[in-house]
């Protein structure tokens, strides 16, 4: 049977180097640098979870294209460019122009260019296949043949159905002139008979609609509509107004972070009971989902550019929250959701739901969200609204989290279909110890007490600013607690680290892990400890030159080409900067920060999900890893968290204060920041080699204190 939640860190079957990755909201499509897409790949157009093309091949007259270039536009749409060189050889006489924009499914304006004088005829086939292949099966080569497939022409179309799991499935692929165009069913085939003038060009308009029990989907870029006015331009422009502005002296960081912010709004997702809210997907081409622990993540480091997706995510998340005690999908009362999905693996697995909630860190990440969002001084109201959904959050650290009492959060998985690792390095070998043993559950993850020590603190924070100082003394008090015991029962005086982990016997865990980062970025690590753990972070076995590796080189499960065992991810090595920033050790920070911001560089300005952990001496560019989504929403949004920690910036609009107090390194100055929204005012910061300024709140009360 089909295990959907297991495969975290399965590299599988990967997208080759150099396709080409279009992604809007749930829809994605991978395909080749001439815009082909073959089959038998890892590649294709996929809506919810579900490839509804496996197959998508041009030819004229028998030959395909040879690429050219293949520009993409905005994150869901593409220009590919090809030749047709003539079959004797000699300078091509014929141009194809493929024009791709995804959403909901997929329109492909296709133009063929005659360059010679002389006019001609030639036959455009479309190939077309479809598997209806959940993206897991996809994802692990795994995929078979539809059930009941069938092929029919219809109105100038071929129409694809079948069934995966009992599940009714279609598509439909049609051209702009039905009269103009031959369809085979049997072969996949729509041929078009194209009488080209010299110097002359002909245009078809394809649609791809995915056809669902409900019927045909409304495709986001119809035929016959400037693309310019389709609802993804609109919200693409929008986002981009509404985003702060950065301008630096460094050209590099200013083209990451405007790439981030493209990405980062091409990744928002909608809930389909609530359109007006929008939530960030985990990132393409695998997690086109709402995920609990990357969404809230993503969120919290995008705060400087956008409120909206965290109030959304938070919103979406609340609804969804845990309400009954089921093992099947590990929902439990109060608990936050691990992963959303659409397709017929995942409703499989869970029987008949696409909601899993495997996860030990989404739940306290909750809390910790609302109480930063309230920080900011954005939206009171939901905030408020949402304090109740954040209580019973508290109730399951509790009575589920802390089901033996010991005052640690711990996960063991309650369906063997379930994540054997429940914290953000959930692959089945995440959690080892120095010498490279696996972690027996139950597993008490240390970043998962940094978590929760965070949402005592966000709670305790609610409560005195609603006037309940009892209130705010008990959460305060917990936290404190919390502090004491995982000081005491993680750090390791003779190895100058925390323990990643208390394994199921509450025996220290004694690897070297990136996870003592997070601890520095929540506050929960003791501050006679923080230098050393700093100084590890930097050292030649945690600091590859582009980012800290997710466990250090000395130690047993180290491979710089795993998931979670020497990798370097962006989003990790920015909380680890944001905590070196926290505890005063601003050269580590810079340093790492630079890194990391070098690295993007190297790879289009867009940082993926993750690389390889080999050092910056060995290689001059970051190596890639196989699977690794792109553009993806924690990675996307690690720059901005840069930028925070860089800037030292933490409002705390309910007590009236905010602290900025900017170290930025030399190569970015000058530097400014506009239009970050705190409260309902929009804040200005510049930072010159003379200092710095902020401006926007004046008349607010709100007092600005800074180095």
């Amino acid at each position: 049977m089909t295990q959907p939640w297991t495969f975290a860190g399965a590299p599988g079957a990967a997208p080759a180097a150099g396709t080409v990755t279009l992604v809007e909201g749930s829809t994605f499509c991978i395909s080749e640098q001439n815009g082909d897409v073959a089959a038998g790949h890892a590649q294709g157009l996929f809506v919810r979870d579900t490839r509804v093309l496996a197959g998508w091949r041009l030819t004229v007259d028998g030959r395909p294209a040879e690429a050219l270039a293949a520009h993409v536009t905005d994150p869901y749409a593409a220009v590919f460019v090809g030749r047709l060189p003539p079959p004797g050889g000699g300078d091509s006489r014929l141009v194809t122009v493929r024009e791709r924009w995804v959403g909901d499914g997929m329109r492909e304006d296709l133009t063929v260019r005659n360059l010679v004088a002389a006019p001609r005829s030639v036959d455009v086939v479309l190939a077309v296949e479809a598997d209806f292949a959940d993206l897991f099966e996809v994802k692990e080569g795994r995929t078979e043949p539809p059930e009941a497939f069938t092929a029919t022409a219809h109105d100038g179309g071929l129409h694809l159905t079948g069934t995966r799991r009992g599940h009714p499935c279609g598509v439909s692929v049609t051209g702009d002139i039905p009269a103009e165009v031959a369809v085979d069913a049997d072969g996949g085939r729509l041929t078009w008979r194209v009488a080209l003038a010299p110097h002359g060009a002909r245009r078809i308009t394809v649609e791809v609609v995915p056809v669902t029990a409900a019927g045909p989907m409304a495709l986001r870029h119809p035929g016959g509509h400037p693309v310019e006015h389709s609802v993804p331009a609109r919200m693409q422009r929008a986002w981009r107004r509404g985003s702060p502005s950065v301008t630096t002296g460094d050209a590099g960081l200013a083209a990451v972070l405007a790439r981030s912010v493209d990405d980062l709004g091409a990744l928002r997702i909608y809930d389909a009971a609530h359109p007006e809210r929008a939530v960030v997907a985990a990132g393409a081409p695998w997690f086109m989902a709402l995920f609990g622990r990357d969404s809230l993540l993503t969120s919290y480091m995008l705060l400087p550019l956008n409120a909206e997706l965290a109030l959304g995510t938070l919103q979406t998340l609340a609804d969804r929250q845990g309400r009954v005690v089921d093992p099947a999908t590990e929902e439990q009362p109060g608990r936050i959701l691990h992963e959303v999905r659409f397709g017929p693996a995942a409703w499989l697995a869970l029987g008949g739901s696409g909601v899993y909630y495997g996860t030990a860190d989404a739940t306290p990440l909750f809390v910790m969200l609302l109480g930063e969002l309230a920080r900011w001084g954005r939206y009171p109201d939901a905030v408020r609204d949402l304090l109740p959904a954040a209580d019973r959050a508290l109730a399951w650290i509790d009575e589920y989290g802390d089901a033996d009492g010991d005052g640690f959060v711990e996960y063991a998985r309650s369906t063997p279909t379930g994540l054997a690792n429940q914290g953000w390095k959930d692959s089945h070998d995440g959690i080892t110890f120095a010498d490279g043993r696996l972690a027996e559950a139950p597993i008490a993850l240390a970043e998962v007490q940094a978590y929760v020590y965070a949402a005592f603190r966000a709670r305790s924070r609610f409560a005195a600013e609603a006037g309940d100082e009892r209130g705010a003394r008990h959460w305060r008090g917990r936290a404190r607690r919390l502090r004491r015991a995982f000081n005491d029962a993680f750090w390791l005086p003779e190895r100058g680290w925390y323990a990643v982990a208390l394994d199921g016997d509450k025996r220290p865990v004694d690897a070297l892990t990136s996870n003592v980062g997070h601890c520095l970025w929540t506050g929960i690590a003791d501050r006679d400890k923080a230098a050393r753990v700093a100084d590890h972070l930097l050292s030649e076995a945690m600091f590859s030159g582009w980012g800290v590796r997710t466990l250090a080189t000395t130690m047993g499960a180290y491979n710089p080409i795993s998931y979670h065992n020497g990798s370097v991810w962006p989003h990790d090595t920015a909380i680890c900067v944001a905590g070196l920033m926290r505890y005063g050790h601003t050269a580590h920070a810079q340093r790492v920060a630079e890194g990391l911001l070098d690295a993007a560089a190297h790879v289009g300005h867009r940082l993926p999900e993750l690389f390889c952990g080999f050092a910056r001496d060995d290689f001059a560019v970051p190596v890639p890893y196989p699977t690794s989504c792109s553009p993806q929403a924690w990675a996307s949004a690690a720059p901005l968290l840069l930028l925070r920690s860089l800037l030292r910036f933490h409002p705390a609009v309910p007590r009236q204060r905010l602290h900025c107090d900017p170290a930025v390194p030399d190569r970015y100055l000058p530097l400014t920041v506009n239009r970050m929204r705190v409260a309902e005012r929009e804040v200005d910061v510049r930072v010159d080699a003379h200092g710095w300024r902020l401006d926007g709140l004046d008349g607010t009360g709100i007092g600005v204190t800074g180095g």
